[in-house]
């Protein structure tokens, strides 16, 4: 079950590249937020592989706070930070990904709607097995 994790991590990596980078013609909204649904759902595949024996809940758990410290270190040091290299490297396709542009709530909304339906898959791939 961790290989399988770990494998959906690298799926979902593969997914998110081609989402973002591929001329789908996905509307801006699906983008944007498409993009964070299948970012949170990434990260809950390594944090359920590393409680391989943990319970499903605490998988969601670890996932939300780790999303919500990304929202907020990347969206509060912007804020206090500003300098014309990092404000130029969000500018560029590796800064978008990796700190994004800007923040709102529905960030976070986009998050918990990839982070159940992660925990969701697992639910049915494990068959009731992991509570």
């Amino acid at each position: 079950m961790t290989r399988a994790r770990f494998a959906a991590t690298i799926v979902l990596i593969g997914i998110g590249l081609v989402w973002r980078l591929v001329p789908l013609g996905l509307s801006g909204l699906a983008l944007k937020y498409g993009g964070s649904v299948l970012w949170a759902a990434m990260i809950y595949c390594p944090c359920a592989a590393l409680r391989p024996r943990g319970s499903i809940a605490g998988s969601i758990a670890a996932t939300a706070l780790i999303a919500s410290l990304v929202a907020l270190v990347t969206e509060e040091a912007s804020r206090l930070f500003h300098s014309p290299w990092l404000d130029a490297f969000r500018l560029t396709l590796p800064g978008a990904l990796l700190l994004e542009r800007g923040f709102s709530l529905w960030d976070l909304v986009a998050d918990a709607v990839g982070i159940g339906v992660a925990a969701l898959c697992e639910r049915i791939h494990a068959g009731g097995r992991r509570p």
